[in-house]
């Protein structure tokens, strides 16, 4: 059978991630150090895992609602009104997913048509451009730079506006950069937005995830923005609950609406356990978040002060738990970098180009690991530039 024949070429045309193939090649070596993946190496917290496990001792397994189970999406909403200051209806505004890359896609299939322009700042992560693709939009993708430390300005995002635009993705914390955008670079945003009328889809997984002494600022509580921008958030980085695939999205009930529709039919549910255990992560998780937070950041200063050391220039990320160095001064691309390296030294880290094409010259590493595995690796770099 020709199956290209049978395939949808809209999918069959779509690239494989790039993060993908170094974790597979890593998978098969020996002695790898991996920075690769963006997963904590924290367990989840112990009281977090217990309220799973005695959710299923109670036998409560049976399908939660299609929105996810009302004190679950109540907790939700006092978390963002205590965190972030943004309120939102339990009953309306609220939905849960299974994962936030569940969320990221049912706003993208509820807001954009065949043909609508969806504006994706780049590097970001891998899910953006395809998900547009695979509903029918046209990603127009927005270059940001180094010396902006990779945020979106309100320039960059006016110059790539047309009648055909539908959606801005505002990814920040960023992954893979670790950039942030503050408060004013927010507001200059939300300006051209509304002067355009657009939507915002913004990504704040990594919400949590933000250093120094402002902390992070949802793009919801900028004045007029909360109407005009559905927000992603989820449980697998604040908490480190990779595995228990749980996210959530907030925003206008009519857009909310929309997406628990589409949830209904090709999911129906989040996983009942998992919520369970998310319930009682934001009810008594604020100590593990700060826990957690002030680990990252000790290896975010200890990685940062590696790579400059050794002549690679990075920038001080303010989120998330990657850094993105420069490997220019190698003369190799990104993914011939990243392809010697594993080879040579057996450190596994991603080509900046997974992440969009203006990342070349750059490399992915996270962060999210020990102190332990995070100096060999830096040792391990270091030896190899020696020997190029």
């Amino acid at each position: 059978m020709d199956y290209s024949k049978m395939l949808n070429p809209r999918i069959a045309e779509l690239k494989p991630s790039g993060i993908r193939r170094f974790f597979d090649i890593a998978n098969e070596m020996d002695h790898v150090i991996s920075l690769s993946i963006g997963e904590p190496d924290f367990t989840t917290p112990w009281h977090v895992r217990q309220e799973g496990i005695e959710s299923l001792r109670r036998g409560k397994t049976w399908y939660s609602p299609n929105r996810g189970f009302a004190e679950l999406r109540s907790q939700i909403s006092n978390y963002f009104a205590r965190r972030f200051d943004v309120e939102y209806d339990p009953d309306t505004e609220i939905v849960v997913t299974v994962g936030g890359s569940e969320a990221i896609d049912l706003c993208i299939r509820s807001l954009v048509a065949e043909g609508d322009e969806v504006l994706i700042p780049q590097p970001s992560f891998v899910c953006y451009e395809p998900m547009t693709i695979m509903a029918g939009g046209v990603p127009v993708i927005i270059r940001t730079r180094s010396e902006n430390e990779f945020r979106l300005t309100a320039e960059e995002l006016e110059a790539a506006i047309t009648p055909k635009t539908k959606l801005l993705i505002l990814p920040f914390p960023n992954n893979p950069t670790g950039a942030v955008m503050r408060r004013e670079h927010l507001e200059a945003i939300a300006g051209v937005i509304e002067k355009h009328d657009i939507m915002v889809l913004s990504d704040e997984i990594y919400s949590e995830l933000t250093y120094g002494k402002e902390r992070h600022v949802s793009f919801a509580s900028i004045k007029g923005m909360k109407e005009r921008t559905v927000v992603v958030n989820g449980f697998s980085k604040a908490y480190a609950m990779t595995g228990w695939r749980l996210g959530y999205a907030l925003g206008p009930e009519p857009v909310i609406t929309q997406m628990t529709k589409l949830h209904q039919y090709a999911i129906m549910s989040a996983p009942t356990t998992s919520q369970y255990a998310a319930i009682e992560a934001l009810k008594h998780g604020d100590s593990d978040i700060e826990r957690m937070r002030e680990e990252y950041d000790m290896r975010r200063r200890l990685i940062v002060d590696g790579f400059c050391r050794m002549g690679l220039q990075c920038f001080e990320p303010e989120g998330a738990f990657y850094v993105f160095p420069s490997i220019k001064a190698s003369g190799l691309t990104s993914e011939d970098f990243c392809e010697k390296l594993i080879y040579a030294q057996k450190v596994a880290i991603v080509p900046g180009t997974a992440f969009g094409e203006c990342g070349e010259g750059f490399a992915r590493v996270s962060y999210s690991y020990s102190l332990n595995h995070i100096k060999e690796a830096l040792r391990r770099i270091e030896i190899f530039l020696g020997e190029l």
